[in-house]
């Protein structure tokens, strides 16, 4: 039994069709496996990838994977900008974590700040909700960036004010009883 209008339904089942008609056309050959490992690659790239991480954890464990991966996951440089991504100057000064030497030990500062305050959330394409027009909407950072258009079309006179941006978890909290 079809639920909705039939002149949906008939267009989705051209798609589908089409998608089988080019899925039965296409001709798979054997994938040719090189070898290559997130290994192979230089040590610039490797590093760049870890400074891409937003989370110490997640550093950690790729510091696992390889001895190499490891020496890069203990760079000071990689943790002290992790902790200058999350947290503020004045949360540093009140839990410093010093190392034998007498230097700032980053990477223990991370967990422990990690301890006392939440680490920054952020996405690319965040949720929001307008309290002008009571709805969720997706805000599309780089079109805001370029446009200043947020993607939603509200008719208040500061729309900007009127927006909140709900959280993953926030929002995952609305659906539980």
């Amino acid at each position: 039994m079809l639920v909705g209008n039939i002149n949906v339904w008939v267009c989705r089942l051209e798609t589908v069709l089409m998608w089988q008609q080019q899925l039965q056309g296409l001709e798979m050959t054997q994938q040719v496996n090189h070898g290559l490992t997130l290994s192979d690659l230089p040590l610039h790239m490797l590093n760049n990838i870890l400074y891409r991480f937003s989370d110490g954890w997640d550093i950690i464990t790729l510091g696992q994977v390889t001895p190499t991966l490891h020496t890069l996951s203990e760079d000071r440089q990689l943790w002290k900008r992790l902790c200058q991504y999350h947290f503020a100057e004045k949360q540093f000064c009140r839990h410093l974590v010093l190392s034998e030497s007498g230097h700032v030990d980053w990477k223990l500062m991370y967990f422990v700040l990690r301890k006392h305050y939440p680490a920054r959330e952020q996405y690319g394409d965040t949720l929001h909700f307008c309290r002008h027009c009571s709805i969720l909407f997706w805000k599309d950072c780089r079109l805001a960036l370029l446009l200043k258009d947020s993607g939603h079309p509200c008719t208040a006179a500061d729309s900007d004010r009127c927006l909140t941006p709900v959280s993953p978890q926030h929002f995952i909290d609305l659906f539980k009883f």
